[in-house]
């Protein structure tokens, strides 16, 4: 039996990371020559070319993306057993990469971010916040905080509770447009959308007896930050769909109004989403369970 050729995998992985021979050889301190043969002896193991090479132009060939992923995940098992193996007699140190979503990372992750790492001052932490779906994977994330329905994957996902979605609008607004009373009466008004969402204009509802709707509505505002919206929906240009972290305070000041309450939107789930490998480096366990006994507050 012959045995898979880790290293040229590995050394694969990180010319798709580095996009470069060159920069490839450099992190890992090898020569570019190095790198070079082992990315040869794979292509030439698998019968199928990894990279299109120009003298200005490196990309993948269709095989290359297809392994791509491949590769990544290889290196990263390799280094998540090392860590494991390290942890088992050192204290909790290191860098741990965590994603989450922009306002949901501002008002709810920071703090603890910061409440876990003064605990624990052997570990860093590259906080990423983006509201855009990102591969956590080709990112080198160790973990990311996601907001959604998640779709089957690779990854793993730990859900950890719902996240309430209210439809909100100024006063002032439905005052001068009137108060829908179903969702088919959304049809009528305008609309703020997230255009992140699978279908920003598609709201979707779940009310009395089980019933389950679904409104196209017409977009005043299309944004990719739910905060973003906050401006426009205290000047009365709208009505949207937003969550209870982002709407909450708005809410008990009566800045905003909540409309349709028996025609409720289907919550998101909040996960904590990670590579598929199940070895993982302590200080990112300690990091996950902290969040994950904290993420109601």
């Amino acid at each position: 039996m012959r045995l898979p050729d880790f290293e040229a995998w590995a050394m694969f992985a990180a010319v798709v990371e580095h996009r470069s021979f060159t920069d490839a050889a450099k992190a890992l301190s090898v020569s570019k020559a190095t790198v070079s043969k082992a990315v040869t002896r794979l292509e030439e193991h698998l019968d199928t070319s990894l990279f299109n090479r120009t003298s200005r132009r490196l990309s993948l060939t269709e095989s290359g993306k297809r392994l791509a992923d491949h590769a990544r995940r290889i290196m990263a098992e390799g280094h998540a057993a090392e860590e494991a193996a390290k942890d088992e007699t050192a204290d909790l140190s290191g860098l741990v990469r965590l994603g989450a979503p922009m306002t949901f990372g501002l008002l709810r992750v920071a703090p603890l971010v910061a409440e876990f790492t003064k605990a624990n001052p052997q570990v860093d932490v590259d906080l990423h916040l983006s509201d855009a779906r990102i591969d956590i994977v080709e990112m080198g994330l160790d973990a990311t905080i996601r907001i959604a329905d998640m779709p089957d994957s690779s990854l793993r996902a730990r859900r950890l509770s719902d996240v309430t979605m209210h439809v909100i609008a100024s006063p002032a607004y439905l005052d001068a447009r009137g108060r829908p009373q179903h969702p088919s009466d959304l049809a009528a008004h305008d609309c703020l959308c997230y255009s992140n969402a699978a279908t920003p204009d598609v709201w979707r509802f779940a009310g009395p007896g089980q019933q389950n709707v679904a409104v196209q509505v017409r977009s005043r505002l299309t944004v990719n930050s739910g905060e973003a919206m906050l401006p426009a929906l205290r000047q009365g240009v709208g009505i949207a769909r937003l969550p209870d972290f982002i709407v909450g305070e708005a809410l008990a000041k009566g800045e905003l109004e909540e409309i349709l309450v028996e025609w409720r939107p289907p919550p998101f789930g909040l996960h904590l989403v990670t590579p598929p490998s199940r070895l993982r480096p302590a200080r990112v366990e300690a990091l996950l369970d902290f969040l994950a006994r904290h993420h109601g507050c």
